[in-house]
Formats: structure tokens, C-alpha cells, sequence
């Protein structure tokens, strides 16, 4: 794979975890003991596929990963697989079934869920966030609206979180965090460029996006997504933890590498984390299956019916360029653009500690990918190995050059 591709593959990786305190670069140590892939199954993918994609899961635990869960479907078949280990101290195989943090595919939600407030009436993509929260949004952000919220070009930056440091931020991971808290911080500050000039992805804005859906609902944000969207497609292995830092259910552990006192590395388990600092914009905890079955819904306009749902497949204008890169604009409204393997390909991956996450298909459903993998470094700057062999295999590579 030349650097090009590891290039292409590493921030298609990384979209949607940039959001959040990236962990210092830290070499993870592979556990001491291994365990054999919990199984794979496949129904009508090609055989070069399914063994791309067993060759993309094998050696787990690893430096990289201790775990992964892999979905793929779409009309050229499915293949399901696990590999890894539920935990470092029983050594047992990881639950196929388990629960995880599935970090900003939370956006995916909240954008779903705005849109179909947009096709009831009750919100207009057009008018100004300010118009809806005129008590939280000061007159310097006074011309956001709701669709550059949903599309990162609202210019808001981020809030301003405790910590600098992966210590620091373990020892803080119980805190609580108020999304009008987290909003008043981001909007103390100046703007960072000119609404729909430019596009950055960021939390804040989908956290706003939050608030809106409360204030136009008169409801909470996570009862409304509950009401709209896991009730009627039976998601019912998927939740909003609020303050509640454990994943509840079956799961496997996430872990995350530490620097260690004599200058090598540590795991620690971080499967309990709280989640309040993402909340509509990455609190969200579900399942492989849960995930793939949301993906086909949404993409076959069950979710967000009639000319809306075109909003998650539309990028900004082409003069609108990523902030701080100059590059291309990549997200839509919840879901992000890549080239793979010849194809595009819309999705949405998320980072929480000890879990990395993706939902992806083609926008004809002839692949679709789920995927968790207890990421070492979920929320670090290089791409996993493990998740990155397993888009290749799912996808193919994006076009080098």
C-alpha cells in the first residue's frame, strides 16, 4: 500500500473523531495472551472478500486492537465476524453481540432526526439557529443556521474541555458537562471564519443541533430519537447512557494504551467513561447489527422521507474548503464522502476511548459496512491498523495518485 492510499485511508478513518482531545501518540503493548478468532460467517460475498476480510481481523488481540466486530452486507452478500477477546483477564472470545460506544455516528441520529423536524415544519434548514435559541446564542453568531450546523460550516469553534493530557483527561472521565454549558464556552469565543465559508468539523455543532431539537420538540433530545428513530426500526440494543458512564449489556472491554512509569506502555480498561462532553454529537451505544439495520433504513429514505434526505448526500458548494487544510469539503448533513475502490462510499465513523466505530455503504446499498474495534489508541492521530485493513477489504483501497 503506497503512502498515498495509508494517506487517503488515514483521514477517512479519522473523520469524525477529530472532534474531541486527540490522545498523545503512545505504543501500545500487545497483550500477553492471545485468543483464536470467534467466527465468521458468509453468505454470497465473493471468497476474495471473505478471506480479505478474515486476513483483516486475525491476530487480535494485538498492539492495536483487542477486539473487533465486523458487519458487512448489501446485495452481493454478507459476511459476519468477531475476533479478539471480551477482556484481558479472562481471555475469553469477544462477544459478537457486544455492545459499544459508537462515539460520532451519534451525529448520524441527530441529523435524522433534525431533518425529520425539517419535513414536519418545525424546523427550517434556511432560518438561524438564533431564531430558535435566542437565549443561548449571542448576536456574533447571530447569522448560523441550521443547515451549516448540520454541515460543520457554521464557523462556531470548539468548547473549551479541561485537560491537556491522556492522564489528565483519565482523571476527569467521570465529569459532567452541560451541552448550554459547552455551547455559552464555544460562543465565548471569536468565530473562526464566516458562516458557510468554510467547513470544520466539530462537536459543537451538532451539540447545538441538539438543544434545537429539545427546544422546537419540548421534549429531551435522546426521548426524541428513542420516539423516531430506535422504536419504529426495533433498535433495541441501542441507547443514550446521559450521565450514566457504563455500557450496560453484553460488551467488550476498550482499552487504552498509557504511557508506563519506566518509559514503556500500560493497558487500562476504560470501558467505563462518561460521555456527557459528546451527548447529541457522540454519546451513542449500540451493536453491529442495530447499526447495519439503521444504515439500510436510512439510506432506502425509511428514516428521513421525500427531497430531505438529500441533504445527508449533498457536500457544500465546491468553493467551500476544509479549514485550516484548504482541502475539499467532506461532510454532508451526518454522514461524510470517500472514494473506495472505485465507488463512493457515505459514512460515519466515531471515537470514544477503547472504541472505534463506523457505519458506511454505497448510496445503492450494494455494500454497506459496520464495524466496532477496541482501538488501543481510539482516539489518537494514526490510523488503526485493524480498521483500516477492514474498510480495504470491504470497499477496496481509495485511488492512488
Amino acid at each position: 500500500m503506497n503512502t498515498r492510499t495509508r494517506t487517503l485511508l488515514a483521514t477517512a478513518l479519522i473523520l469524525g473523531t477529530a472532534s474531541g482531545p486527540a490522545a498523545p501518540a503512545v505504543a501500545s503493548p500487545a497483550p500477553a495472551h492471545r485468543a483464536p478468532t470467534a467466527g465468521t460467517a458468509a453468505h454470497g460475498v465473493p471468497a476474495a472478500d471473505a478471506a480479505a476480510l478474515r486476513a483483516a481481523l486475525s491476530g487480535l488481540p494485538g498492539e492495536d486492537a483487542t477486539a473487533a466486530l465486523v458487519r458487512v452486507g448489501g446485495t452481493g452478500g454478507s459476511w459476519h465476524g468477531s475476533s479478539g477477546v471480551h477482556d484481558l483477564v479472562s481471555n475469553r472470545p469477544a462477544d459478537p453481540r457486544g455492545r459499544f460506544r459508537a462515539g460520532s455516528v451519534t451525529k448520524v441520529f441527530t441529523a435524522a432526526t433534525a431533518l425529520q423536524l425539517a419535513c414536519e415544519g418545525r424546523l427550517d434548514l434556511d432560518r438561524t439557529a438564533r431564531h430558535y435559541l435566542p437565549d443561548l446564542i449571542p448576536a456574533a453568531y447571530g447569522g448560523v443556521t441550521v443547515r451549516q450546523l448540520l454541515n460543520h460550516t457554521s464557523g462556531i469553534p470548539a468548547a473549551l474541555m479541561p485537560g491537556d493530557t491522556l492522564e489528565e483527561w483519565y482523571a476527569r472521565r467521570f465529569d459532567l458537562h452541560a451541552p448550554r454549558d459547552m455551547v455559552a464556552s464555544a460562543m465565548s469565543q471569536r468565530p473562526e471564519f464566516a458562516p458557510g465559508t468554510s467547513q470544520h468539523y466539530l462537536n459543537i455543532n451538532y451539540t447545538v443541533l441538539g438543544l434545537l431539537i429539545e427546544r422546537v420538540t419540548g421534549d429531551a433530545y435522546a426521548h426524541q430519537v428513542g420516539l423516531r428513530i430506535l422504536r419504529p426500526l426495533g433498535l433495541r440494543s441501542t441507547s443514550f447512557p446521559g450521565a450514566d458512564p457504563r455500557i450496560h449489556g453484553p460488551h467488550n472491554h476498550g482499552y487504552q494504551a498509557f504511557p508506563a512509569p519506566a518509559g514503556d506502555t500500560e493497558l487500562r480498561d476504560v470501558s467505563v467513561w462518561g460521555s456527557t462532553d459528546g451527548w447529541a454529537a457522540g454519546d451513542v451505544i449500540s451493536t453491529t447489527a442495530d447499526l447495519e439495520r439503521f444504515t439500510v433504513a436510512l439510506f432506502r429514505g425509511r428514516v428521513v422521507r421525500g427531497p430531505l434526505l438529500e441533504e445527508m448526500f449533498t457536500l457544500p458548494d465546491s468553493s467551500v474548503r476544509t479549514y485550516g487544510t484548504g482541502g475539499p469539503a467532506q461532510f454532508s448533513a451526518g454522514l461524510g464522502a470517500m472514494t473506495l475502490g472505485g465507488r463512493q462510499v457515505w459514512g460515519k465513523t466515531g471515537g470514544r476511548w477503547g472504541y472505534n466505530s463506523v457505519l458506511a455503504a454505497t448510496r445503492d446499498l450494494s455494500r454497506t459496512l459496520v464495524y466496532s474495534v477496541n482501538s488501543t489508541d481510539a482516539k489518537g492521530q494514526d490510523v488503526n491498523r485493524t480498521a483500516m485493513g477492514v474498510v480495504v477489504a470491504a470497499f477496496g483501497a481509495p485511488p492512488a495518485g
